[in-house]
């Protein structure tokens, strides 16, 4: 982010103090004569309504920020070109009156349910996420998380931020918001790219589950939509890993390299059968378990599993992050 941007987060009505000026914020009321500490205590606890005005200008701030990057928007460009690149590939497989093999729920052949697509359009947002989830869209999360703090620093920018009326755990909670609004928007981009493109290219109808029942078009899409929203969420935990490696240094590259890292590596090992035991504590051990909403009833223990996992994640990871960057010292 730039400097003009930082102007942008610290222009929303309190004037931002100068290279000069003392770190703490002002709050626009007059100088009292007593100890500089007076007024200082005073600006930390101010009206709720003003601190909460702040939180939320911040928060939208950074989501403007954050969506026009040319990287967030080539990000979203890519995982929405996964969905075409999928049915197009199963279109011309099919065109001859073939069929395309394995793709059941639990792997054989190709992503879950891509068998299915030229029976059904509604299943390729199915198999478009069940691609996307193992790497693609977890590789988006880590680039937006890893830059939060980071790139920040090495833009020169976290400094003047902070000098703001923001503070660390504001700026902090804002930028992790963000994260997790670019995990919506982009497991969104997915499913919507992949209907309609399943639209287009395959009938629609009734939708076969995987016990063998038949549920109408509109249930369908309602599975979808809850699909999406469970992959979305099951992206919390490599968002709040993410911030946390950001915390950790001072270069944007660095921590979007590692991050990343850390996620093919924690794939590999939940792909390693002499380390079973560990696997269940794995982030990415339960993310297909979302073809357990294709059931009829649906099945609920790994969806369960896979939530509970992603909030302990996030409640690990976000707590070190906060306690890592409170601490930290702020040199650009």
């Amino acid at each position: 982010m730039s400097r003009a941007e930082a102007d942008a987060v610290a222009g929303t009505g309190t004037p931002v103090p100068g290279k000069s000026a003392p770190a703490a914020p002002e709050t626009g009321a007059p100088e009292a004569p007593g100890p500089a500490a007076g007024p200082a205590s005073a600006s930390d606890s101010g009206p709720r309504p003003v601190r909460l005005a702040w939180t939320l200008g911040l928060f939208r701030s950074e989501l403007s920020i954050t969506f026009r990057r040319w990287r967030t928007l080539a990000l979203l460009a890519v995982l929405a070109a996964v969905p075409v690149l999928v049915g197009i590939a199963v279109k011309i497989e099919t065109s001859d009156g073939g069929s395309i093999g394995g793709g059941g729920p639990d792997g054989g052949g190709g992503p879950a349910f891509i068998a299915q697509v030229t029976n059904n359009g509604l299943f390729l947002v199915f198999t478009a996420l069940a691609a996307t989830l193992p790497f693609f869209l977890p590789m988006a999360i880590g680039v937006v998380a890893g830059d939060a703090i980071a790139g920040e620093a090495s833009a020169g920018t976290l400094r003047y931020l902070l000098v703001a009326p923001a503070g660390r755990t504001r700026l902090l909670l804002a930028k992790y918001a963000t994260t997790l609004t670019f995990c919506l928007v982009a497991t969104l981009v997915v499913a919507v790219s992949a209907l309609a493109v399943g639209a287009l290219l395959f009938p629609l109808g009734e939708v076969t589950t995987i016990s063998g029942t038949r549920i109408g078009f509109g249930d369908g899409l309602l599975r979808a939509l809850l699909i999406a929203l469970v992959v979305a969420a099951s992206l919390i935990g490599v968002a709040a890993l993410g911030l946390f490696v950001s915390t950790l240094t001072s270069s944007g590259i660095a921590a979007m390299a590692t991050t990343v890292g850390l996620l093919i590596t924690v794939q590999i090992i939940d792909q390693i059968p002499q380390l079973h035991a560990v696997h269940p504590y794995l982030f990415s051990h339960y993310w297909l378990s979302f073809a357990d909403l294709m059931r009829d009833p649906i099945y609920w223990d790994d969806l369960v599993k896979n939530l509970g996992l992603q909030a302990l994640y996030a409640g690990v990871f976000g707590s070190a992050a906060w306690a890592r960057f409170g601490a930290k010292d702020i040199a650009t």
